[in-house]
């Protein structure tokens, strides 16, 4: 199988010219699987040689609907067409509904749209702020936000100021003052660490990069006690974990809780865009006035109708359902691999993070070899790796996939000289 990429992206370059000329002019903050993409649909990735790759990663979640996804891409194409950055110095005609669409799917009535999640993450932290100054009453420069061990809400600098990964923070100080640290899980830790001068909580209902950690069943209702008890807000930060990835509209819908403030940002993109928002109530959003944040990008038109477009495919309910389906087959075939190679799988839904015995090998090398059979994922932590693939991925696919794995554990258990392959009658990707 071949692609032709010479009229649409001009030269071709193999992947090994591609991955040199990233070593040679990309700053090296990532270390990725040598697979150069150069096109995508649905499930799937297909390389500059033509390889095709089941994408079991889905962007950290960003990619929730499945690549190029056809309600997207036709309102991306028609708001191309029309208009695409106006700024927020006046109004467009796709921010209103987008606002009150999101508000609406959230139970909240008010958004604040930005563009990456680190960026909602970071004004909702001033917002929390803000509402705890002129609200609460905390003294001006003495507000707290408590948050949990193992979390990951980003990396810029007051991001990784209360992160607990050494890799995250080593050389990058000062840090931002403000934060506690507790582990996760622990109501009681949590409890402990508010105070007179907490304005926040903010919480991953699932903790995705530590490894899909899902906290014990009481956890967040506790949280959610907690912080009405002691007039805090609660921001549950679902960026990879809200808009269906759990088969939930959001993961905290499973304990039925409702923060104060939501987060999100990935899949609200569709694939396509970077858009992120806060949601929340006006009695904690209203505390902004003009000219204390803002965005030239954030809640752009073209941002806004891709958004519109995602929040209008939530409300049907059918994405949810659908990665409930998917999701219990694929944690039925994970958990079947217990005691033969993987040690335990956690997670809900369609994600899943799962622990393979280190003997055989890091988390890296397995995803190096099931790269080599077609099937994309990440490691974290050790020989943790992460299954998180488009909830438009097939039952096929998923026993596709998961067969590769099961190769993959059992070649690493062998340690063969050679690497098999998937094939050609059987492989999904020739089809």
């Amino acid at each position: 199988m071949s692609i032709d990429l010479t009229s649409a992206v001009g030269p071709v370059f193999s992947s090994g010219e591609h991955i040199a000329m990233v070593d040679d002019h990309a700053a090296h903050n990532y270390s990725p699987l040598p697979v150069v993409a150069a096109t995508a649909e649905g499930a799937w990735i297909t390389d500059v040689e033509g390889n095709r790759y089941l994408d079991a990663l889905a962007g950290y979640s960003a990619v929730n609907f499945g690549h190029r996804n056809t309600e997207i891409i036709a309102a991306v194409t028609d708001q191309l067409s029309r208009l695409t950055l106006t700024s927020r110095a006046f109004h467009s005609d796709r921010l209103g509904p987008f606002c009150r669409d999101l508000a609406t799917l959230c139970g909240k009535d008010m958004v604040l749209p930005m563009n990456t999640g680190a960026e909602a993450v970071e004004s909702a932290i001033k917002i929390a702020r803000k509402w705890g100054t002129d609200v609460k009453g905390v003294p001006t420069d003495q507000a707290s936000i408590v948050v949990a061990a193992g979390n990951f809400h980003g990396r810029t600098t007051t991001i990784v100021s209360f992160s607990d990964d050494e890799t995250a923070r080593r050389g990058f100080g000062p840090f931002t003052p403000g934060f506690r640290i507790v582990p996760f899980g622990d109501a009681d830790a949590m409890a402990a660490a508010i105070d007179d001068t907490t304005v926040a909580v903010l919480i991953e209902p699932i903790q995705g990069e530590a490894g899909v950690v899902v906290p014990p069943p009481d956890y967040l209702p506790k949280i959610r006690e907690l912080c009405t008890t002691a007039g805090v807000l609660m921001i549950c930060d679902e960026i990879q974990s809200g808009l269906g990835r759990t088969g939930a509209t959001f993961a905290s819908d499973h304990w039925a809780v409702v923060p104060d403030l939501y987060t999100l940002g990935k899949a609200l993109g569709g694939g396509v865009l970077p858009v992120s928002a806060v949601v929340g109530n006006s009695d904690v959003l209203g505390v902004l006035a003009p000219g204390e944040h803002g965005s030239t990008f954030g809640g752009n038109p073209l941002a806004a109708a891709v958004g519109s477009t995602v929040v209008s495919m939530l409300g049907t309910g059918y994405w949810q359902d659908r990665a409930t389906v998917m999701g219990a087959h694929l944690h039925g075939r994970l958990t079947a691999m217990v005691g033969s190679g993987v040690t335990s799988v956690r997670g809900l839904g369609l994600w899943a993070g799962v622990d393979v015995d280190p003997a055989l090998g890091s988390g890296k090398d397995l995803c190096k070899k099931l790269a080599q059979r077609g099937v994309l994922v990440k490691d974290t932590h050790g020989s943790t790796l992460r299954f998180a693939p488009p909830i438009v991925i097939t039952i096929d696919e998923i026993d596709w996939a998961m067969d590769q794995f099961a190769g993959v554990l059992e070649s690493a258990a062998a340690k063969p000289a050679g690497v098999v392959t998937g094939s050609p009658q059987t492989d999904p990707r020739h089809t």
